[in-house]
């Protein structure tokens, strides 16, 4: 692509495919970068993804899907972090993973599909709290759309209907009945200090796998 690589996180959701879109539309080549919940759910939020990654390939005919154990981190992060904290400390270490992958993939920036206000870890200051985990450039395409807007797009684009099948995907795994939506970065940062943050972000990297997709063929391998 003409503008550079960038790291796309991608859930099985109908947004993250949407942001991805928008960034390929630009001119950028997406990788992609999946978290899912293994060993504590099924592989069906991992087949989707790969479907819709498949899908996406069409608009820049090659692609490659980082698929990230998450369950045994998430775990962790359960064990030894309050609950409030728990959602906004998954995705800072979603973060953190997919910034080390977007380096040896030569990426310049992460892009997610967060919008503004949808769910609990999109509220302004958890936005924020998210970011600070980053060092690369974090990108939101979708940051000012609605779900009316997003919604249009994904059935564009082809990826709504495989975005709405049901499945166990890692942000349903091990949720608090109620996340904090005003998080503040020292709270969270004190408790990160009792989290052997290096070591749960290189059992991520490690138990990492590769998948490539050229189009028209669905899949070349992984």
């Amino acid at each position: 692509g003409i503008s550079g690589k960038v790291a796309c996180l991608i859930s099985g959701g109908i947004d993250s495919p949407v942001a991805a879109y928008r960034m390929m539309k630009r001119g950028c080549r997406a990788v992609f970068v999946h978290f899912h919940g293994r060993p504590y759910v099924s592989r069906a939020s991992e087949e989707k993804v790969r479907e819709i990654v498949a899908l996406l390939t069409q608009y820049q005919l090659s692609s490659r899907l980082h698929l990230v154990p998450f369950g045994d981190i998430q775990r962790q992060i359960v064990l030894d972090a309050p609950a409030p904290f728990r959602i906004v400390l998954y995705r800072r270490m979603m973060v953190r993973i997919a910034e080390e992958l977007a380096r040896r993939e030569r990426c310049w920036a992460l892009v997610t599909g967060d919008s503004l206000g949808q769910v609990a870890s999109q509220t302004p200051e958890n936005l924020g709290v998210v970011e600070d985990a980053a060092q690369l450039p974090l990108l939101r395409p979708l940051i000012g759309m609605d779900k009316i807007e997003i919604t249009g797009e994904a059935e564009k684009i082809g990826t709504f209907e495989t975005s709405i099948e049901p499945d166990q995907d890692c942000c349903k795994l091990f949720v608090p009945p109620h996340p904090s939506t005003k998080t503040h970065l020292d709270h969270i940062k004190k408790v990160e200090r009792g989290l052997d943050i290096d070591a749960l972000v290189k059992q991520g990297l490690e138990k990492a796998e590769l998948a490539e997709f050229t189009f028209p063929l669905q899949r070349a391998s992984g």
